[in-house]
């Protein structure tokens, strides 16, 4: 395993852990509100991941089904990074 290999799934390790984080603070978002920290964690996860999110958004559009919208773009990212990360770490 090379370095520069291991080194990029180490960092795509933390991205699909902030994808995780995301995913996990907006769902709990449309629950209840929480403390101040929660608003600035999912502020940082967006700052994180919406610069990959936002291109694959304007490509895949969201789902409609009635009144709900399934963003396609977060599956595809998230499965892009695994598969990516895999692919890094067998280097």
């Amino acid at each position: 395993m090379s370095l520069i290999g291991a080194l990029v799934g180490w960092v795509l390790t933390l991205f699909i852990l902030v994808l995780v984080v995301r995913m996990v603070l907006d769902w709990t978002r449309l629950v209840t509100t929480g403390p101040a920290w929660l608003g600035q964690a999912r502020q940082f996860s967006h700052r994180v991941t919406e610069p990959v999110i936002a291109p694959v958004r304007r490509v895949l559009r969201p789902v409609r089904a009635g009144g709900v919208a399934i963003d396609l773009a977060f599956t595809v990212v998230f499965f892009g990074a695994v598969i990516v990360r895999s692919i890094f770490f067998a280097l």
